[in-house]
């Protein structure tokens, strides 16, 4: 366990510390020469079933309260410090009400210096701060009086701690959570090398892990551990560890960085939470407001926006109340690591006063859609008090899945599969993808994509169908791509849907043509693919298929809606083979130099260049392309358009290649 001072400067908080466990935490020379604590310092009491118990040691100066700040997240337990002669003083009410917005346990008021007052005096100030407390807590906490000078009364909250120790040692539940360790210390030691110092947030760390910087992009091996001040092969969540690093310079870790196990490495800069602001504020928090932001051991500028608004008494919102706790978007200056449920504190733009404080939702906060009442009811769903609870009501409340590999790196979980393996839900894994959906959801979104169809058909009678791209942008804009393509790969092995080429119809829907009409067809097809890249045009073809100008335009057209040709302009039709091999040219352009030229793609095609900007402008409005500037980019659903994708599975995503394009 790990236990933390609090308490305004001067109240004895380094003096008590020297007198429980016999180390002057006091370290630097400018804090022995003014004697005040401005660094956190670190102390350890070996207990007497060989566990020990550690101390941070916090300064108590209103400048100091930001690294008060990074040494408080991590404690398991507090002390309050008020000093008898002075009483309750500033930086006593700021660092409670820190205390308890990061959910650090306030264990024990330590009343000290009674040896400079008066019995009355001390029992003034045990009454006061019992009335302070009394508006905060709904049960007691113990007041030990005592003086760590001379060494009264220490001995009984030395008992006392050692016995929450015990207590603590014995409601410790099995580690389900990866490892995170908040560093607040990086050095470098001689013959050693990096070592970095902090307290163990979640899970367990052995010699011999590899571990990664958050937010860097660094890895490191695990040489040796320290946890609690000793050699160890093993450190644990409730511990202090010092761990020598492999692999990066103590250069490139900083305070406020984490050391986290890879499968759950993150770096964010917006995040969703739950925001409770200090009653004692005098105005409310309002949407836009600069904030100073500490989580973990670092702290970050940013910005709150609120998401679901307060309307005071006059009429106003976008702000929360004082005493009122609701939902802020945070988005920060600079990638951080912030994982579900840490805890942080704002502090005001000058960093001068505590604003207040809460805790993580989700890392992965979007910037769009944030105040929809579908999003609203996921950050309630994140409320739940079990990542099983969470996944379950995520499931229930969201229309676009719950993207699994998030949710488990969010929740630093070790292992998914118990809580996939509970829930009724549908899976859609792939190379670059794994998303659950909630099963009865997964069948209204079926159901939504055939009334897609249905809807297009009632509309264009005439037309085949819609291809992938245009029924996703029809129905399902924000999903996935290969979530889409999952759910209409199930509809098709189903026989609930059919496709002809790139188009989708319902198999009732037909547009047949008639016998006369489909020889016709089949002559100018025949035509169109032995033209190749360059087909002829509709005026070209009138004297083979003995029909007018007029006639031949028409069947083309009509042809085009069935999904037989391609109408690349007026009165020039390509065959479906020839365009899907320019499909792919275009595929290969872009996987070799990163973007489609008009240029780059007439000298790859042999076409000319009005020939080469028209197709590029006809795969730019069927939606297989995206025109920027003078390039063109492939859209993500693109590839679906002209199946350079080959369809797999229902279920199972595909990578693409450029082999499969080559072989289609």
């Amino acid at each position: 366990m790990i236990v933390g001072t609090a308490g305004h400067i001067d109240h004895g908080k380094t003096t008590l510390v020297r007198a429980l466990t016999g180390v002057d935490t006091d370290r630097l020379v400018e804090e022995k020469a003014r004697g005040i604590s401005i660094e956190l310092g670190y102390a350890y009491l070996p207990l007497p079933n060989g566990e020990v118990l550690g101390f941070v040691d916090v300064p108590g100066h209103e400048r100091f309260v930001h690294t008060m700040l990074s040494g408080a997240t991590g404690i398991d337990l507090a002390v309050l410090v008020v000093a008898a002669d002075d009483g309750v003083m500033p930086q006593t009410r700021e660092h409670l009400n820190i205390l308890r917005l990061l959910g650090v346990e306030l264990g024990a008021i330590a009343l000290t210096k009674i040896d400079t007052a008066d019995a009355q005096r001390v029992a003034d100030v045990e009454t006061e701060v019992h009335h302070l407390l009394a508006s905060l807590f709904l049960d007691e906490r113990p007041v030990f009086q005592l003086s760590g000078r001379s060494g009264a009364g220490v001995e009984a909250l030395r008992e006392f701690l050692v016995e929450r120790a015990k207590q603590g040692q014995q409601k410790k539940e099995p580690e389900v959570e990866q490892f995170r360790l908040a560093i607040d210390r990086s050095f470098s030691l001689p013959g050693i090398g990096t070592v970095v110092t902090g307290c163990v947030h979640s899970g367990q760390v052995h010699v011999g892990d590899q571990l990664a910087v958050v937010p860097g992009d660094h890895q490191a091996r695990v040489r040796m551990i320290h946890a609690q001040n000793r050699p160890a092969q093993v450190g644990q969540t409730g511990q202090r560890c010092a761990l020598n690093l492999v692999g990066v310079g103590h250069e490139s870790v900083h305070r406020g960085d984490w050391i986290v196990a890879p499968s759950i490495w993150l770096a964010t800069q917006r995040v969703d939470t739950v925001l409770s602001l200090l009653a004692n504020e005098a105005k409310p928090l309002a949407s836009g407001s600069i904030v100073h932001v500490h989580l973990g051991a670092g702290h970050v500028i940013g910005r709150a926006v609120i998401l679901d608004s307060a309307i005071d008494a006059a009429g106003r919102c976008g702000q929360l109340l004082p005493g009122r706790e609701g939902l802020v978007q945070l988005t920060l200056q600079s990638p951080v690591g912030a994982w579900h449920g840490d805890r942080f504190i704002l502090r005001d733009t000058s960093a001068k006063r505590t604003l207040g404080g809460g805790s993580v939702l989700d890392p992965f906060a979007p910037a769009r859609y944030r105040r929809t009442p579908e999003r609203l009811a996921a950050l309630a769903a994140l409320r739940c008090a079990t990542p099983a609870a969470r996944l379950g009501a995520l499931l229930d409340h969201t229309s676009l899945g719950v993207d699994l590999d998030r949710f488990a790196r969010a929740q630093k979980l070790r292992s998914l599969d118990p809580l996939v393996a509970s829930l009724p839900l549908r899976r859609i894994t792939g190379s670059r993808h794994d998303v659950a959906v909630h099963t009865e959801r997964w069948k209204d979104l079926q159901q939504i994509a055939l009334n897609a169809l249905a809807k297009f058909h009632s509309a264009y009678p005439d037309e085949l169908g819609p291809d992938f791209a245009r029924l996703r942008r029809m129905a399902f804009t924000r999903w996935d791509v290969a979530i889409f393509q999952a759910l209409i790969n199930e509809l098709l092995d189903a026989g609930r849907i059919r496709q002809k080429g790139p188009w989708l119809h319902l198999p009732e829907h037909q547009s047949e043509p008639s016998a006369a009409e489909r020889a016709l067809c089949e002559k100018l097809l025949s035509r169109l693919l032995k033209g190749r890249f360059d087909p002829p045009w509709v005026r070209d073809m009138v004297g083979e298929a003995t029909q007018t100008e007029a006639v031949v335009r028409t069947t083309l057209l009509r042809a085009s809606r069935r999904g037989e040709v391609f109408q690349i302009v007026r009165d020039l039709f390509y065959h479906p083979i020839a365009v899907q091999e320019l499909a792919a040219i275009a595929f290969e352009l872009q996987q070799s130099t990163g973007e489609i030229s008009a240029a780059a793609f007439r000298d790859r095609t042999g076409l000319g260049r009005k020939r080469a900007i028209q197709i590029l402008e006809f795969f730019d409005r069927v939606g297989f392309m995206r025109r920027l500037h003078d390039r063109h980019l492939i859209r993500p659903d693109g590839l679906f358009t002209f199946a350079l994708v080959n369809r797999e599975p229902a279920g199972v995503g595909s990578a693409v290649t450029v082999e499969e394009h080559r072989a289609a």
